[in-house]
């Protein structure tokens, strides 16, 4: 199995968990009915919408991978249930004249999502979370969102982990 193989779950919990964040936000609901009803009616097999084409990472087969169901709780429960702590990370990293409170709510979820990974994911490197919710902006925006997202996790990284930028000479 190849390293795009053995990624593509990964991938797929962050794009899950997004998806996720998001709807909890316009909703107001909890993490476990939105957990619940994202693996039921939008991760099952044939029910998966790729207008994209390439959003939801596919197997080898052309399948729909399903998302790595550790990481899709850990980063819809982390953001969750330590939202205060998450949203510091946004204002340490945003630019005058954002603010948490008037970022788009989807391009909202895919900061949260990623500043938590940054954070608290330190055994994923900076380089690869620097990544992943670039293709996730990707895969939700045609505009300028996605080198936003770029900055600003470049910016995070290198407040929260100064070694590994520096080690990189980036």
């Amino acid at each position: 199995m190849n390293s795009t193989a053995r990624s593509a779950p990964l991938s797929a919990a962050r794009l899950a968990a997004v998806q996720a964040l998001y709807e909890m936000d316009l909703a107001g609901a909890g993490a476990d009915p939105v957990l619940e009803a994202i693996m039921a009616e939008r991760w099952s097999m044939g029910s998966v919408d790729d207008a994209e084409g390439g959003a939801i990472p596919q197997d080898d087969n052309g399948g729909f991978t399903p998302p790595d169901q550790d990481l899709l709780k850990e980063l819809v429960a982390g953001v969750s249930g330590d939202l205060e702590s998450v949203d510091r990370y946004l204002k340490m990293a945003l630019n005058h004249p954002h603010t948490v409170e008037s970022l788009e709510t989807l391009l909202r979820a895919v900061l949260r999502a990623a500043a938590y990974e940054m954070a608290k994911r330190p055994q994923v490197p900076a380089v690869v979370v620097i990544k992943e919710y670039v293709d996730v902006a990707d895969a939700f925006f045609d505009g300028r969102e996605p080198a936003l997202v770029n900055g600003f996790l470049d910016h995070l990284g290198r407040e929260l982990r100064p070694a590994e930028f520096n080690a990189s000479g980036a």
